[in-house]
């Protein structure tokens, strides 16, 4: 969310830098409702003086005086939350503003590829799809799921529910005990206001799994990504600079609608209303979030460097960001059966943008107050770990190799196969 302060001293450079978003946005209307929220608390103010010096007076012939002032104070008050209440409607609407480095473009096809990385295999056969393999191997059950629950939803079983299990196990690992992050087992159920913070509501509740509860106080939503719970761990917080950067990692299942994607990777694990994600969340002063992304890109490819998966870095066009990032870089991973890369994680900076929102602030060495700037990034996606190697270590016979680095999770296992 953005600080109408910050706005009101530059407004034409902020109008400007949302450009590159894309977006329609009425600028007019917003400076409009500022206007009137000030004038409405410039007059409650005048009000209160005008009615405390009455009341210091004790003056009873300004009795009267003094009900018609607190009446119309409080017909300015409930004017004045109207005009409020469209403001915050109208700013927490507006996503963050692009950081310089991004590239202007307005889809996935204006993205710009960094780099690419390992050795995409070579067969001796026309490879299959995950699902054509789990299938076969009878460790992956679409058809079970659609009956039990719906669409978008799978059974894995067997070797390749230990595959899923060993690869989660496995991330945690790398990040907790080489990449320094604070593993957090948290819950799966956040607050309006939590998602709020994050930046998931209100503009993207078509998109969440909503859990209805009998008494009806407090709106309770499935968490789309561990990002949001993690991030909130520090709202309404004034940190000690000292235990910044604060890094977290979890690994949760992840819930989304997945409403603007009908039609979109029907088949198989790749879009699911159900997944499982290791999911990284750093805290920073709020200079050093630029430096802290390429750390956190830098931890979520090193899985797949251990791995020996090949994948490719890009960084996203203004049109293609998330709403709360101001830079953002997609992981993608080669599949063969596509014979194309497909994104595996996406780590972003989302500068101060959210903590304003979550109200998050630190001290720094001057003693000053700032804003926190935070940084989320998936370390990696677990489904599509999965997929990427059952696709790059599938065998002719329809086996699945298992990456070394994982056999010893999986009990020393090298191969999973039908028998």
């Amino acid at each position: 969310m953005h600080n109408l302060k910050i706005i009101r001293k530059d407004f034409e450079s902020f109008k400007k830098s949302l450009k590159k978003r894309l977006l329609d946005i009425d600028f007019n209307e917003l400076l409009d409702l500022d206007e009137k929220n000030r004038n409405f608390i410039q007059k409650k103010e005048t009000l209160e003086k005008e009615k405390k010096d009455i009341s210091k007076s004790k003056d009873k012939a300004l009795f009267a005086k003094s009900k018609e002032i607190s009446s119309a104070i409080e017909k300015i008050s409930k004017e004045q939350k109207i005009i409020k209440t469209n403001l915050d409607n109208i700013l927490s609407n507006i996503p963050n503003i692009p950081h310089s480095d991004v590239p202007d473009g307005k889809n996935e096809n204006d993205n710009i590829e960094i780099n690419k990385s390992g050795q995409i295999p070579k067969f001796d056969f026309t490879p299959k799809s995950h699902y054509e393999l789990g299938e076969n191997l009878g460790m992956l059950d679409f058809d079970l799921a659609t009956k039990t629950t719906g669409s978008r939803f799978v059974f894995v079983k067997n070797k390749l529910a230990l595959l899923e299990r060993a690869l989660s196990n496995f991330m945690l690992d790398i990040h907790v005990l080489k990449n320094g992050y604070e593993e957090i087992s948290p819950p799966l159920l956040a607050s309006a206001n939590t998602m709020f913070g994050t930046g998931q509501l209100p503009k993207f509740e078509n998109d969440q799994f909503e859990v209805k509860l009998e008494d009806g106080t407090d709106r309770k939503f499935l968490i789309p990504t561990a990002e949001v719970i993690l991030t909130n761990i520090v709202k309404d917080k004034i940190l000690d600079i000292k235990f910044l950067p604060a890094r977290f990692v979890a690994s949760t299942p992840c819930f989304r609608k997945e409403a603007g994607s009908y039609g979109k990777d029907t088949k198989g694990m790749i879009r699911q209303h159900q997944f499982y994600k290791v999911e990284m969340v750093s805290i920073v002063e709020q200079e050093k979030c630029m430096d802290e992304l390429e750390r956190m890109t830098n931890c979520a490819t090193g899985i797949l460097e251990l791995l020996e998966l090949p994948y490719r870095k890009m960084i996203l066009c203004s049109g293609d960001m998330g709403f709360s990032s101001e830079k953002t870089y997609d992981i993608e991973v080669w599949l063969p059966s596509e014979n194309k890369y497909r994104e595996i994680s996406s780590c972003s900076s989302c500068s101060t943008f959210q903590a304003v929102r979550m109200k998050t602030r630190y001290k720094n060495q001057k003693k000053e107050t700032l804003f926190a700037g935070t940084l989320n990034g998936s370390g990696l996606a677990i489904g599509r770990t999965l997929i990427a190697i059952m696709e790059n270590y599938q065998q002719k016979d329809g086996s699945i190799t298992v990456p070394k680095v994982l056999r010893p999770y999986m009990n020393n296992l090298e191969k999973i196969s039908v028998n």
